[in-house]
């Protein structure tokens, strides 16, 4: 059974990836293009309460999330924020950086914080169908990479 963290970012529709310990969901709200959420599966709710199972495997799933967003997004810098205020389950947001803007589906994603601190209240609210598709198009760069 997922998480309530991993439910509250749209799991299983959003899902990308699975590892053994992790689940790399697209983020709903889109500060940068290609925004995820990395979700520990252990029922844990502090990063010292991970097993040491879990933090060796977290390894994978960076490298994914990295080769997979480099690949998608052409990324010049990446964030990893732990914000563990009101979803309680350990989790990263993964944020890739870049100058200007991209452009997907017609929608323009720019990063309003470059090169400062990413600006989360400038997201784009991705509807429902939009996350599903972007996890699709994501998860199947995973798989080819």
């Amino acid at each position: 059974m997922p998480n309530p963290t991993a439910l509250a970012f749209g799991f299983p529709r959003s899902k990308v990836a699975e590892t053994d310990h992790w689940l790399v969901l697209v983020r709903p709200k889109q500060p940068t293009f290609g925004s995820l959420v990395l979700v520990c599966k252990e029922p844990v709710q502090a990063f010292s309460d991970l097993s040491p199972e879990a933090f060796a495997d977290m390894r994978v799933a960076v490298a994914g999330i990295e080769r997979v967003l480099k690949a998608s997004v052409a990324y010049e810098k990446i964030n990893y924020l732990m914000l563990m205020m009101v979803d309680r389950d350990v989790h990263f947001h993964v944020l890739p950086r870049y100058e200007g803007a991209r452009e997907h589906e017609g929608t323009s994603f720019p990063d309003t914080g470059w090169p400062a601190a990413p600006a989360l209240g400038s997201a784009v609210a991705l509807d429902d169908a939009a996350v599903e598709r972007l996890a699709q198009d994501l998860a199947a760069a995973w798989t080819a990479a």
